[in-house]
């Protein structure tokens, strides 16, 4: 993988890096589960799998389309092969991000409250701790992005 060139990774380039990962998911988790009532589809027998699927890839495009915004602005590089870096930045670190989200939500839902709706205020606060979870699963992926030059320092 050829990378944008290395900057020293500190917490306050990496924090900016993680919460601009955590932009898409957002974006994501909100619009998801409306598009999901309207395609409803189970994935290893469970609606929430198929739901997640749908918030993730949702998720993976918002976040490639921030991460080329963002890498556009810091080179010259544009096209197919920024389109393609961004992609392979932000499937990094958005998987990171949706792992502790979605592992949260899983406890949330499975052992803890039982099934939610978006429609109810306990699912976004649920949400809300699911994203602090992601934060603290990207921002090591994040590091390591950083630190490689794989990813640009904010």
């Amino acid at each position: 993988m050829e990378g944008v060139g290395r900057a020293p990774a500190t917490w306050r380039n990496v924090t900016t890096g993680t919460l601009h990962c955590g932009a898409g998911c957002t974006l994501a988790d909100l619009v998801g589960p409306w598009v999901f009532r309207l395609m409803p589809f189970a994935l290893f027998g469970h609606f929430m799998y198929g739901e997640w699927l749908i918030d993730y890839v949702l998720a993976l495009i918002a976040g490639v389309f921030f991460q080329y915004a963002a890498q556009a602005e810091m080179t010259s590089e544009r096209g197919p092969s920024l389109w393609w870096r961004s992609l392979r930045v932000d499937f990094l670190s958005l998987t990171a991000w949706q792992i502790g989200m979605y592992g949260w939500m899983a406890i949330a839902m499975f052992w803890l409250i039982g099934p939610m709706s978006p429609s109810h205020p306990v699912f976004w606060l649920m949400m809300q701790i699911g994203m602090l979870c992601g934060f603290l699963t990207a921002f090591p992926m994040n590091w390591w992005l950083i630190r490689e030059g794989i990813k640009s320092a904010m």
